[in-house]
């Protein structure tokens, strides 16, 4: 089988991910590497033998040999170059979030129907063995009915700053950015409800903290001390047609004792914990039970998911079949996010 040309448009650190995998795959060549900032993708080509390099991505798509692109850039131009990608012919991994906004959403998808192309949106936590272990045991009923979800990724000191900061760019904070992977992990695992109503808060109360001294954190490329537009904490509830509700926390930036990261959803013959380490409950013979699965892995594994990701990518590219996380699913986390920061900013509960 002739191997698949893939490019990666942005050099930036999630691109590592991406690439990797794709490195590992036997039937992938990294092709190409794109990014405003040549000489990052020059360095980033060289390190995973992309033989072409190229600081625009319009020039990027006017190349006949590349077959699939992963889109890692800006939360704003997601929707820009995927539009672009998909016209041109080509097959589309976009990073999560879709894009920015509800209408960017829309058109993306209309961009899908047209071009006949593929398009997989990066939640790559549904990619995770765990999750896929679990997603086996709902389909047999084994929890019954999930109608309560609870999702919490709190930091204490960790507001990336660059872009991430910059809500022009970025589109919000934590909740755009981690949030997202969140709600999607369960509303995914909720087996996609129908979204009613949301509700939720935001604070810009701590900033970036640039400040704090004695402790380090992860700081993008383009970190600036001044730039900060985004919310460091956003909290929601979200309602389901099915009756469901899910409650979600997350922040960049807390007065918090240490990180917290927990998943819980809860169902009428059981419950389970994906976060911080895998545990199913349940009632056997007028017991309950804490089961802990014998899995490799107890907890996420970053780089087998982004694998399994890259992996079902290529096998949707090669045979046809819809991906795990199509563009439909992206339309509908937009609306989700968009509704909570509208339903923030107005004070009220937002219906969808």
């Amino acid at each position: 089988m002739k191997k698949l040309k893939i490019a990666v448009i942005g050099a930036g650190s999630i691109s590592d991910e991406h690439l990797k995998a794709y490195r590992n795959h036997p039937d992938v060549e990294i092709y190409a590497i794109c990014d405003i900032n040549e000489e990052r993708a020059r360095l980033k080509g060289a390190q995973y033998g992309a033989s072409t390099i190229y600081s625009s991505y319009q020039e990027l798509l006017l190349d006949r040999e590349v077959d699939a692109v992963s889109v890692c850039t800006w939360n704003v131009s997601h929707a820009e170059i995927s539009i672009a990608a998909l016209d041109a012919g080509k097959h589309v991994l976009v990073e999560k979030p879709l894009c920015k906004t509800v209408e960017e959403a829309l058109l993306v998808q209309e961009a899908v129907k047209r071009s006949g192309r593929l398009l997989q949106v990066g939640f790559v936590r549904r990619y995770d063995a765990n999750v896929q272990m679990l997603r086996s045991f709902l389909d047999q009923g084994e929890f019954g009915e999930i109608y309560y979800a609870k999702a919490s990724s709190l930091r204490r000191l960790g507001n990336p700053g660059g872009w991430f900061a910059d809500i022009e760019r970025s589109g919000g904070g934590p909740l755009i950015d981690i949030g997202v992977h969140m709600i999607d992990l369960c509303w995914y695992l909720m087996g996609k409800p129908k979204v009613k109503s949301v509700s939720g808060n935001t604070y810009r109360k701590l900033g970036n903290r640039a400040d704090i001294q004695h402790l380090s954190f992860y700081k993008a490329a383009d970190w600036d001390p001044e730039t900060n537009t985004v919310e460091d904490l956003a909290n929601a509830l979200i309602r389901f047609d099915n009756g469901a509700s899910m409650m979600v926390d997350v922040s960049f930036s807390l007065h918090i004792k240490e990180d917290e990261r927990s998943v819980k959803l809860y169902g009428d013959k059981g419950g389970f914990e994906i976060d911080p380490s895998l545990l199913m409950v349940t009632e056997k013979h007028h017991t309950i039970l804490n089961i802990v699965p014998q899995v490799d892995h107890a907890s996420l594994d970053v780089d087998s998911a982004f694998q399994n990701e890259i992996n079902h990518f290529i096998e949707c590219v090669q045979t046809g079949q819809q991906p795990l996380s199509p563009v439909e699913d992206g339309v509908e986390l937009m609306k989700i996010l968009c509704g909570i920061y509208e339903s923030a900013a107005k004070g009220v509960e937002i219906t969808l």
